[in-house]
């Protein structure tokens, strides 16, 4: 295996999240592979004696919650996924989870009638209150979803949930169509009463979402598969920064186009840039008679990628997204293991920060990046979703890449070990907490210890 990638200078009017994002993120992947094996960043990764989630030395780790255990009207729901920490009053955090259930899922979400969308699904978000006093309260905030896999927080303290299917009404027994975004409120549950779909943000394989707190405007990624893969979209909101419910107001939906480049996977030099960034309608965002991604966008098109997953808001005025892998069997015109990307709104320009490469290698350490998380010291976590073992990878300021967490839950068998993917990694507001699920078996984690710059 095998990484390029250029170094990156920052801006001297850059924050130090700009500095981390393009110093740092090529780091993680190109350090010696004996380096990053050793995990370099807080020391080794030691064996967990319980056989969950192994760790460096000095850090400890709390089961917050497990698929199956008891929880306020009901017991907790399956396919661990997307997540953010929000801070509330008096010390209290409010953790809201998405469940990425399909139909067949076996620990369905089970939501009141008020908070249904469509009694049909099997998905939607939990709420996990954490109190000072280390108390955990967990209940429902949606249900009725289907296939909730990522999302992102708003500037106005509310997740937004976003559905990675096109599912329609009639088909696996949904009483309605789905492909939506909704919005969830961490700390009033009654404000989740009667979910509204965002329709005018799109339907689609939604992944996540990433707002810009100075316009308000959303940056989403599909993740789509068969001909034609997902879009990089953004969607201008009719009320931008207007608060909890203002983007049912509507808006408008664009769709990126890179001039000359019809597919990022061709992309294969990092530090490459492109200006002049083009967005496009969408001329049908509820995409009543054909998918977003091969409506009419005239001869020029728009621009694909094969699995665009986490997005993430860098304080460096930027939109952070992933492309976790291409294939060129699955029809991608390149192939990598996993990119990158920045848009800059203000410049109008796109910039590949980081391309992973592989020579054919089956058990490579860094590869299939998903969700994304900046920390509070300025380094970067990246969530592992891949065959065989997966880790939460990090990188630091300095440019020193490490593993910071190893999944130990088996759920393959003795002779085909499977380990689940990690997802929704976040902090707590202070900075002293780390959040992440385990997908599957559902496991959310809260890790502490000396965390540092």
């Amino acid at each position: 295996m095998s990484l390029d990638r250029r170094r990156f200078l920052a801006t001297s009017g850059a924050g130090a999240l700009g500095v981390a994002l393009s110093g740092t993120i090529g780091a993680l992947f190109s350090g010696a592979p004996a380096l990053a094996h050793h995990g370099r960043g807080y020391g080794d990764l030691l064996p967990d004696p319980a056989g969950l989630l192994d760790l460096p030395r000095g850090f400890r780790y709390r089961i917050l919650s497990r698929q199956g255990d008891p929880m306020r009207g009901g017991t907790v729901p399956g396919n661990f996924d997307g997540m953010y920490a929000f801070q509330g009053r008096r010390g209290e955090s409010r953790l809201v989870r998405n469940h990425e259930n399909r139909q067949d899922a076996e620990s369905p979400v089970r939501a009141p009638a008020a908070l249904t969308f469509d009694p049909a699904a099997i998905g939607g978000t939990t709420t996990i209150a954490l109190r000072p006093n280390g108390s955990v309260d967990e209940h429902v905030s949606l249900g009725g979803t289907a296939v909730n896999c990522a999302g992102g927080a708003t500037p106005w303290q509310t997740w937004l949930s976003c559905e990675e299917t096109e599912g329609r009404r009639g088909e696996q027994g949904y009483e309605t169509d789905h492909g939506w975004i909704f919005e969830v409120d961490p700390f009033h549950n009654v404000h989740n009463d009667r979910p509204t779909p965002l329709t005018a943000m799109g339907r689609f394989a939604h992944e996540a979402v990433c707002v810009d707190p100075t316009t308000g405007v959303v940056y989403e990624t599909e993740d789509a598969a068969g001909e034609k893969f997902g879009c990089f979209y953004r969607f201008l909101p009719h009320r931008p920064l207007g608060g909890h419910g203002s983007l049912r107001a509507g808006g408008t939906l664009q769709v990126m186009r890179v001039p000359g480049v019809p597919d990022l996977s061709v992309v294969q030099d990092p530090g490459a840039a492109f200006d002049d960034i083009t967005w496009i309608d969408v001329p049908d965002p509820r995409a009543a008679s054909t998918p977003v991604r091969f409506q009419d966008y005239g001869p020029a098109g728009v621009t694909h990628a094969q699995k665009l997953e986490g997005a993430w808001w860098g304080r460096d005025g930027g939109a952070y997204f992933v492309s976790s892998y291409a294939i060129r069997e699955n029809g991608s015109a390149a192939g990598h293991h996993g990119q990158v990307w920045r848009y800059d709104p203000r410049r109008r320009r796109l910039t590949l920060m980081v391309v992973f490469r592989g020579e054919g290698s089956e058990d490579q350490l860094f590869e299939t990046p998903d969700n994304i998380c900046v920390t509070p010291f300025g380094g970067l976590m990246l969530c592992q979703d891949g065959g065989g073992e997966n880790y939460l990878m990090g990188a630091t300021m300095a440019g020193e890449p490490y593993l910071f967490a190893r999944n130990r839950q088996n759920i393959g068998t003795d002779s085909a070990p499977a380990y689940g993917e990690f997802a929704g990694v976040c902090f707590s507001a202070d900075g002293r907490t780390l959040y992440v699920n385990c997908y599957n078996p559902g496991t959310t984690f809260a890790i502490t210890g000396p965390f540092r710059a």
